[in-house]
């Protein structure tokens, strides 16, 4: 495997183990050829705890019954054709997000069990949290004391929505970070659950509106066609980006090794600009008369800073791969030319390459993907929170990868 000449943090990789401990050193026969199997403390994978596949298994499993309960609500609701019809248009959107949230989960890819946990919290237990306040806050309009039906709709839309939906869906993300904390290493793995939570929850808000409308006004028409180019085309990453501040936020306190108490803290200020920025959605449109002049001039080129600022925080997680690995490079574990291939797009691109060209995709995929588990791992090792189950991922990612090499040296790493 050749390797490319620059890296994103060549000038970070002296002095990396200053002020912390180093790595435990690669055995003799590792440092030696860096391709023998497992050494024998490493060749049985040690035993890891259960707890957080069982209450995700067991979450999801109550998820999917809220999600059956809101399908039923929604069906009953809008009818079957109404549904059928706005569930199809929502698929658009949700597609959207979907392509949008695996292309910021390619670094590093959270499970699937907390991916499907995240996207049926928010199409979900966030609806229904949602539609549960509304029904009472709907009872007192209605009642004596209300403010009357003119003042609840600017309420409900700038208010009350923002804090309601904005806290159901942060309460997932914080649910993942709770409970699986090991796959929450940081800012990035924020985005993508708040992603998946604000997608799912976009995704059934959706077939309410575009079901509510075809109900409204009797089939197709342009005022369908013209809110589905509003919410499905033009603003399928609103939800997300609300959301992701509060995921930004949770991954900054999975950064900094922060517990329970530092992770609702940190959701906590996470929720003001999602709280604003969904607030700014919908306010605006009670004071601007020309919506897609207002789009163009604030909300498209908050988008565009929301893009640039994923692509800032996945480079920072690919310099903190690098970092990480070059740490174990230093000790034996891999040679220093295999950081680059590892630890860099370019650099996994030649690798994926020759690996093809030689039969060997899903070997170097592993290696890979393994490595890079490695790095996080070994950063949750240096922050100080759960290091016994890092530790214990350390170890057995360090033989799966040497025999990931093994497997692969039908040609020189």
């Amino acid at each position: 495997m050749t390797t490319p000449d620059a890296s994103p943090s060549a000038g970070n990789s002296a002095g990396l183990l200053s002020g912390r401990a180093a790595p435990q050193s690669a055995p003799e026969e590792v440092t030696a050829r860096l391709k023998a199997s497992a050494q024998p403390g490493l060749a049985v994978v040690p035993a890891r705890g259960t707890t957080a596949l069982v209450l995700g298994i067991v979450g999801v499993i109550l998820l999917a019954l809220v999600a059956l309960f809101v399908l039923v609500f929604l069906i009953a609701g809008l009818g079957p054709g109404a549904f059928a019809i706005g569930g199809i248009m929502a698929l658009v959107p949700l597609t959207i997000v979907f392509i949008g949230a695996r292309w910021i989960d390619r670094w590093e890819p959270e499970p699937g069990l907390a991916v499907v946990f995240a996207f049926l919290w928010g199409s979900a237990a966030a609806v229904l949290i949602a539609l549960l306040v509304d029904s009472r806050v709907s009872d007192w309009v209605n009642s004596s004391s209300g403010p009357g039906a003119a003042a609840y709709d600017f309420v409900g839309s700038v208010i009350q929505a923002p804090l309601v939906e904005e806290s159901a869906k942060a309460l997932g993300i914080l649910l993942i970070f709770l409970v699986a904390r090991k796959y929450f290493d940081g800012p990035v793995d924020g985005i993508v659950y708040a992603a998946w939570v604000a997608g799912g929850f976009a995704f059934t808000e959706n077939i309410l509106y575009f079901g509510g409308q075809l109900l409204d006004v009797g089939g197709v028409d342009s005022s369908v066609l013209q809110l589905f180019l509003i919410r499905g085309i033009m603003s399928p990453f609103a939800h997300v980006m609300f959301t992701s501040c509060t995921g930004i936020a949770i991954g900054l306190a999975a950064r900094r090794g922060y517990g329970a108490i530092g992770g609702f803290g940190f959701a906590l200020i996470g929720l003001i600009p999602a709280m604003l920025l969904h607030a700014l959605w919908n306010g605006a449109l009670y004071f601007v008369t020309n919506f897609f002049g207002y789009y163009l001039l604030v909300q498209f080129p908050l988008f565009v800073l929301a893009i640039v600022l994923v692509v800032r925080l996945r480079r920072e997680e690919a310099m903190l791969t690098f970092d990480r690995l070059s740490e174990y490079a230093a000790v034996g574990w891999f040679r220093h030319d295999e950081v680059p291939a590892l630890a860099t797009v370019s650099g996994r691109r030649q690798a994926m390459a020759w690996a093809r060209a030689n039969g060997k995709a899903a070997l170097m995929r592993s290696f890979i993907r393994d490595s890079t588990k490695l790095a996080f791992a070994r950063q949750r090792i240096i922050t100080g929170k759960g290091r016994a189950v890092a530790s214990a991922d350390e170890a057995a990612l360090l033989s799966a990868i040497v025999r990931s090499r093994t497997a692969l040296i039908g040609a020189p790493l």
